[in-house]
């Protein structure tokens, strides 16, 4: 029997600030290596074994995730799109009642986006070895066998002590909140206890009878959800007003830590949440002295430090420095102890309170056509490069306070002003007056890049009017 993965990827990721923002969070980021970490998610989810995955994002994600499965070769069996965020259970229980539909015995394995996992063999055998419990009706999670005494992670207290090295399930006793440094030193010297990873197989079937016993007042509007749910370019668009009404709670709470029929399977492998720069530190690749670095920063007689520079124009040089995580962006930097990289997202709340940007947005802004970041902001003014896919185009539209001039740098593209439809190659350009209709479209096989001046008295985003868009967007 073949497994479908639901990849839950709506997540903010503040702890990963200033390289992880809600505009972009890490889950979409190369973090470790060339691949981001949901594309890695679905690539160690994919062959004989698993079915085409099922993907819950936000509408701000729907088409970062449809061209990072299509850049992985994956075509997704289904991508929902939450009108909120309700946490895991709500998400769960849509992508359970929609495969119940066409086979309530199927095997569901559900995996947040943004975890690390470099052994895909040995992850794959740890989710083989569960099958046998799930399909006998349990909720099988998997355990991470801890190497120290974390107290970011939620725990797993075992029935029984693992046997040997290979993977099988094994009694589950109950779930145990993140403990203090006493409680997680004493749990993890029993040998009993693992870390909880947040990653589930269960049969269909299983999964909603367990939402049946342990909430059944949220099968009524996620159910209405999905009934009443439009679908909108190959997403599908939950229900708002309905989902509304289910509770925000996450899976553990709403049914795992209230079911006795339990098992989990203890995984040995490398794992990781990510879900901090102290991570990214110690899973990173380090010196003799505790250094991690990236391409662009260099580090002088330093300890247990982390350097990165995520710009490859910014050098970033650490002298003399003992614990401390230094991330730095073209517009934010963040130097910390790394005792403290679990704060970060007070240094995002703060940035928000002061009406700071960057708390939330990058200087570089993905689009389903592309992306483009801005290079310079003055008054009246505004510079932009902009990159356009092959393929791909922006719009029919039209702005009430700004005029543009484009440059072409890289490749051919095709531009609509007014009545006239023109090509532009390299070192060509074209001037939108004030009001005029446009569009921008890239029909070769190579992308377009082009420098944008924007002057007017107002340069928002939101300065737009749409009359066509292949993107429908409102």
């Amino acid at each position: 029997m073949k497994i479908t993965p639901l990849l839950l990827c709506g997540g903010s990721g503040t702890r990963l600030w200033p390289l992880s923002r809600k505009s972009y969070p890490k889950q979409f980021v190369p973090l470790v290596g060339e691949t981001t970490l949901f594309q890695a998610t679905a690539q160690r989810l994919s062959g004989k074994s698993f079915n085409r995955p099922l993907v819950v994002t936000n509408t701000a994600f729907r088409f970062i995730v449809v061209e990072q499965l299509a850049t992985s070769g994956i075509d997704p069996n289904a991508i929902m799109i939450e009108p909120e965020g309700r946490n895991t259970a709500p998400a769960i229980l849509a992508a359970a009642l929609s495969l119940s539909r066409n086979d309530p015995e199927t095997l569901m394995l559900v995996a947040p986006s943004d975890h690390v996992v470099p052994d895909t063999h040995a992850f794959q055998e740890a989710v083989k070895a569960g099958i046998p419990a799930a399909q006998d009706g349990q909720l099988v999670t998997f355990g991470i066998k801890p190497d120290r005494a974390e107290t970011g992670y939620g725990y797993l207290e075992l029935a029984t002590r693992p046997d040997g090295d290979t993977p099988r399930a094994i009694g589950l006793k109950r779930f145990v909140e993140k403990p203090d440094k006493a409680s997680a030193e004493k749990m993890v010297a029993s040998g009993e206890y693992l870390w909880n990873a947040g990653i589930f197989l269960f049969s269909v079937k299983a999964i909603l009878e367990a939402f049946e016993t342990h909430l059944p007042e949220m099968i009524g509007p996620v159910t209405e959800a999905l009934d009443q749910g439009e679908c909108d370019l190959g997403f599908l668009r939950l229900a708002p007003g309905p989902w509304a009404g289910a509770a925000d709670e996450s899976i553990d709470y709403a049914v795992m830590e209230k079911a006795s029929n339990l098992a989990v399977v203890p995984y040995a492998g490398g794992w990781s949440d990510l879900g901090g720069w102290d991570s990214v530190w110690r899973d990173g690749e380090l010196d003799e002295n505790g250094v991690g670095t990236s391409g662009h920063a260099t580090a002088i007689d330093c300890e247990n430090t982390l350097l990165r520079s995520e710009d490859d124009t910014l050098e970033v040089v650490g002298i003399g420095l003992k614990n401390i995580i230094t991330v730095a962006m073209p517009d934010a930097v963040l130097v910390a102890d790394a005792s403290c990289a679990q704060d970060v997202k007070k240094a995002v709340n703060a940035l928000k309170k002061k009406g700071a940007k960057q708390a939330t947005e990058f200087r570089k802004d993905h689009r389903p056509w592309g992306w483009f970041e801005t290079l310079v902001h003055g008054e009246r003014f505004q510079v932009k490069r902009i990159h356009v896919h092959p393929g791909a185009s922006l719009s029919l539209q039209s702005h009430h306070h700004r005029s543009e001039h484009w440059v072409v740098v890289q490749g051919t593209a095709k531009v609509t002003v007014g009545e006239d439809v023109m090509l532009l190659t390299e070192n060509q350009s074209v001037y939108i007056p004030l009001g005029t209709v446009h569009r921008l479209e890239n029909p070769g096989k190579v992308p377009i890049v082009l420098i944008e001046v924007q002057t007017g008295i107002y340069l928002g985003e939101d300065d737009i009017i749409r009359y066509e868009d292949i993107y429908a967007r409102n």
